[in-house]
């Protein structure tokens, strides 16, 4: 979770400065293709900002960055790909909640250790996270909240234990009512079965639900965020509502394996960095209401560790698993 540091850093208005300095990698550094593994299938966002920001980083580097979908249980085998190669900086994962913090509270035993073998290359973004049902619902969270009590409503998430399930579970425990899961293969087909009548509710990121919230497909009823979205400014945050601590995103960063040259992830930051900052990029993310930060690699692996604080107990205490 983030708080006034990381506004400061300019993430929540996804402010980044141009121009930035370029670091010195090793001489000869990339002498062949790079290649970026995504633990999802294609099509979906990973896979699309993992694309994006690949085809940008090919030209800055002189070599193609090549995306390989290597999909499979919570991106444990993407991750445990890139954990396994040789740190010479030509290997880097498509990180996120899921692989990086949650994976440890979900998985009895992993073949990777994120906290050991893996460590932060570039920030890309993070997802808001809304509560949204359809338009003849009820009109507000306390009327949703009111009905609970009366009989758990169905939400939807893309997914068990990704980060819209894990924070709407947050939410349920914090606000204090009842819903029933109800996993979903991606956001789109949640909200397709929203809008279907088939769950009453569903917890989806920006990147899935502004285009919904802004047609007046969907009422949103609140937004997981520390301020209101600029795409979706009518939504109050959950905090505004009085729960108090009811901030979660999802997120997307690039890591690399421990051991990968200091210069080699310095330039990939400050290319990635770059990457993020264009005005095209930018356009895009926020027209989606997404919000970037321009984090050095110490300063993402900070945010790395601040996020294991808050959702590793929370996942445990909750009783979530993937493993039985």
């Amino acid at each position: 979770m983030l708080g006034r540091r990381e506004a400061a850093l300019g993430l929540l208005g996804g402010v980044l400065l141009p121009g930035l300095a370029r670091a010195q990698a090793p001489s000869g550094w990339p002498d062949r293709p790079l290649r970026w593994v995504v633990g999802y299938p294609a099509g979906g966002p990973s896979d699309t900002f993992a694309r994006l920001i690949a085809a940008a980083l090919g030209p800055a580097l002189g070599q193609n960055m090549v995306v390989e979908n290597r999909p499979g249980g919570g991106a444990v085998l993407a991750s445990e790909t890139v954990a396994r190669s040789a740190p010479d900086g030509y290997t880097f994962l498509h990180a996120d909640n899921g692989n990086l913090v949650y994976n440890p509270a979900l998985y009895a035993r992993l073949p990777y250790d994120p906290d050991r073998d893996l460590t932060g290359v570039g920030f890309i973004g993070r997802f808001p996270l809304f509560l949204v049902v359809r338009p003849e619902g009820v009109a507000s969270f306390e009327a949703y909240r009111a009905l609970a009590r009366q009989r758990p409503p169905t939400y939807g998430s893309p997914a068990v234990a990704s980060p819209h399930h894990l924070a709407m579970e947050m939410l349920k425990r914090r606000a204090g009512f009842d819903a029933t899961h109800v996993p979903y293969r991606g956001g789109p087909a949640a909200m397709q079965d929203l809008l279907s009548g088939t769950v009453d509710s569903v917890l989806i990121d920006c990147a899935t639900g502004i285009p919904f919230i802004r047609e007046k497909k969907v009422r949103a009823l609140l937004v997981l965020s520390e301020v209101r979205s600029a795409q979706a400014p009518q939504v109050p945050t959950a905090q505004e509502l009085g729960v108090a601590n009811a901030v979660a995103f999802g997120w997307q960063a690039m890591s690399a394996p421990t051991g990968t040259p200091q210069p080699v992830i310095d330039r990939l930051n400050a290319e990635m960095r770059a990457v993020v900052a264009s005005e095209g990029m930018q356009a895009r993310m926020r027209s989606l209401g997404i919000e970037s930060a321009a984090w050095s690699p110490t300063e993402l692996n900070d945010f790395v560790a601040r996020e294991n604080a808050a959702w590793r107990p929370l996942i445990r205490d909750l009783g979530i698993r993937l493993d039985g």
